[in-house]
């Protein structure tokens, strides 16, 4: 399958910003984990109904919901839930949010490939990104130091992981590198024989033999986050991937997103590397 790599070839036809001017055209923000999914769609959806235009950014999914809030896109791609404070800035401009679940991801853990750790707990995971754990041999690995690598505090990603191994509220530890995009982080743990991070599935899978997916238990066997884990939710960091709009969606937006809740959208999210609803 083609998974992350079919960004590249889409690129050049959806990148662009700002609020959609005319209601042939649609303007998508957010989640980074989501970017070639919503390339795809929007490739997708451009070829399948002519005279539509539908733009997509990045940026995280904070920034995502940020610019829904304001008003300069038309629908926030986001890899969690939106915050109650969100929320309540939304309802100040005048609109309740509106969330449609459009794929699922089952976030990844990924070591150098020369790490001998075969599996590692909720428990241990949370260890290692609170700073209680500094070195692999105190979790059965080598005598090497953990260097943690995740997202900035834009991604949902970040908020993700946070909320469901740290616990909500509690902080990473602080020496953790963070970057801006996912793809930085596959490309930090391939060189660092004790790094550690956490991305999409789908990004997992494209990095290939440059990194290590580590199955997770949680009070039981070690899981991989295949399909049919994430589906029957014994993979523990199992998460929808969201669309948000301005009230319940409608004109434009409704049909891009029924379209991607159909055949021809669930076909995208299987070739780039996600699961389907």
């Amino acid at each position: 399958m083609k998974r992350i790599a079919i960004a590249a070839s889409l690129a050049a036809l959806v990148i662009g910003s700002g609020h959609a001017a005319q209601s042939q055209s649609l303007a998508l923000k957010g989640s980074d984990t989501m970017l070639a999914l919503a390339q795809g769609w929007a490739a997708g959806y451009m070829k399948a109904k002519a005279g539509k235009v539908v733009t997509v950014t990045g940026g995280g999914s904070s920034t995502g919901i940020a610019a829904l809030i304001n008003g300069s896109c038309d629908v926030a791609n986001s890899s969690r839930i939106m915050k109650g404070s969100e929320i309540d800035k939304a309802k100040v401009r005048g609109f309740v949010p509106f969330q449609v679940p459009v794929a699922r991801d089952g976030l990844a853990i990924i070591v150098h490939p020369s790490n001998p750790i075969k599996s590692i707990s909720m428990e241990q995971l949370k260890g290692i990104f609170s700073g209680s754990v500094s070195n692999w041999s105190k979790i059965g690995g080598s005598n090497v130091g953990v260097i943690t690598v995740g997202r900035d505090s834009s991604s949902g990603t970040y908020g993700f992981f946070q909320d469901t191994v740290l616990g909500i509220g509690k902080p990473y530890r602080s020496d953790m590198m963070t970057s801006p995009s996912t793809n930085s982080i596959g490309q930090t743990i391939s060189q660092d024989a004790g790094a550690i991070g956490y991305v999409g599935i789908a990004y997992a899978r494209a990095f290939g033999a440059k990194v290590k997916i580590i199955p997770v238990s949680k009070g039981g066997a070690p899981v991989e986050p295949t399909e049919e884990n994430v589906r029957n939710g014994k993979y523990p960091l199992w998460r929808y991937l969201f669309m948000y709009t301005r009230g319940r969606p409608s004109g434009g937006s409704a049909e891009f997103i029924e379209w991607v809740k159909g055949a021809g959208g669930q076909d995208v999210v299987e070739k780039v590397g996600y699961y389907k609803l």
